[in-house]
């Protein structure tokens, strides 16, 4: 079958990665890609959000598996046109639909289904113009540090964690006044919840489900989980701390209510759940939502999987989940990105990018980010988040090494990394 993945990140190059290799897949397209997805197929310049301009490519390669990548193009409803339209009624796309995408698309809307669904997660309030004097009220009767979430989607810059009330208060008006447009018409504030982070993918289909490995990442910029949030500076999986117990109970509280959930209240979701969890004192609780693969999880959880995507995905479009039993590698998978100096803030891009063809004896996989080709074929940065390095190593320690070892040879002006992923384990 012929394949197109939306997107152009690190995710979307280890997805395009793993669908290579399957004998079931004649020919893979990604919209826009990047220049590593470059090397696996063939990458189409456009919009993710130009629904008919994908239809066109769709129509004009015979594409008959399309992997949606980020969360902008399911909240806004790609599936549906699919779902709605007569010449691609029939090509299988793989996500939730409008209605489904709505637990990422609104905060708001993931909270209240929490609750309703009694899903452990953080006490909060939702607060818009018309109620921002009680807004006030539940920030006064909160410790710092304070949290303030923007509803809707607004490009990974919209959860702000402040020190002072004062500044909490002040925030939360101009949030309210527009800061992040109509994604803080609503502003979601949220008791803090101190413990540590884990990822946990679910893939859904109309009757079942399967969980995939945890994984764990490193978001701060700064070491030690210092400065501020990144779209992810590494990842590890397994996770050693999530043992048997443990999964368990995420699995009896929290996969199985939301799956419930999900639907008692036809959200129409057959796709990929990423949940985002905080275990504090042995509790685990939801943080949050996604309705699609994580980034950079996914650079170390599909690695893992010895199963060809495309059975998963035709399981999820087929609703045949429950006959597939999944195959994961022992190993542990660790990935760590390199980073334009200045990101996520200010950085450049149209730096060339040296190194990639270098060869190691320890094996690893080069998944590109904000990458693209340049003036003669060269590869040049084209974003903040530039390139990640996988590897496998028999403990974290080891795959660590080699990723590490890995990014001493590939090289740009100012590549900046953190060299303390998998520390805290």
């Amino acid at each position: 079958m012929n394949v197109l993945i939306i997107g152009g990140g690190a995710r979307e190059h280890v997805l395009a990665w793993k669908l290579s290799k399957s004998p079931k897949v004649r020919s893979i397209f990604a919209l826009p890609g990047n220049a590593g997805i470059s090397k696996l197929g063939k990458c189409i310049a456009g919009n993710p959000l130009d629904f008919d301009s994908i239809k066109l490519e769709v129509l004009k390669h015979g594409i008959d598996l399309v992997v949606v990548g980020p969360e902008t193009p399911l909240v806004e409803g790609i599936v549906d046109y699919f779902i709605q339209d007569q010449q691609l009624k029939n090509t299988i796309i793989i996500g939730p639909t409008k209605k489904g995408s709505m637990l990422e698309g609104s905060k708001a809307f993931s909270k209240s289904f929490m609750k309703r669904h009694k899903i452990p997660t953080a006490e909060y309030i939702s607060v818009t113009k018309e109620t921002f004097e009680q807004g006030l009220a539940f920030l006064e009767n909160q410790y710092p540090p304070y949290v303030l979430k923007a509803d809707g989607l607004a490009a990974g810059k919209g959860v702000l964690i402040l020190d002072y009330q004062k500044k909490a208060q002040n925030t939360l008006q101009e949030m309210l006044d527009g800061q992040y447009g109509k994604a803080s018409k609503t502003v979601v504030i949220e008791e803090f919840i101190d413990g540590i982070e884990v990822s946990c993918f679910v893939l859904i289909d109309a009757n079942s489900y399967l969980l995939l490995p945890y994984a764990k990442d490193y978001k701060r910029i700064g070491e030690k989980g210092t400065g501020l949030n990144t779209g992810g500076m590494g990842a590890v999986s397994p996770v050693p701390f999530v043992n048997r117990q443990l999964s368990n109970r995420i699995e009896r509280e929290i996969i199985i209510p939301t799956i419930n959930g999900i639907r008692n209240e036809n959200l129409d979701f057959k796709g990929v759940l990423f949940i985002g969890l905080i275990i504090t004192n042995g509790q685990p609780k939801v943080m949050e939502y996604n309705v699609r693969f994580g980034d950079p999880e996914s650079e170390v959880v599909i690695p893992r999987l010895n199963n060809d995507l495309v059975d998963l995905f035709l399981g999820i479009s087929n609703n045949t989940l429950s006959s597939i039993q999944l195959d994961i590698n022992p190993q542990t998978a660790t990935t760590v990105m390199a980073v334009s100096g200045g990101y996520p803030v200010n950085y450049t891009v149209g730096e060339q990018i040296t190194g990639l063809d270098d060869t190691l004896t320890d094996s690893s996989i080069v998944l590109h980010a904000g990458t693209k080709i340049g003036k003669n074929n060269q590869v040049i940065t084209s974003g903040g988040r530039v390139l990640t390095v996988t590897a496998f190593g028999s403990n974290h320690y080891q795959a660590l090494e080699r990723c590490y070892k890995r990014l001493e040879n590939i090289n740009f002006n100012k590549k900046y990394i953190r060299r303390d992923i998998g520390h805290d384990l």
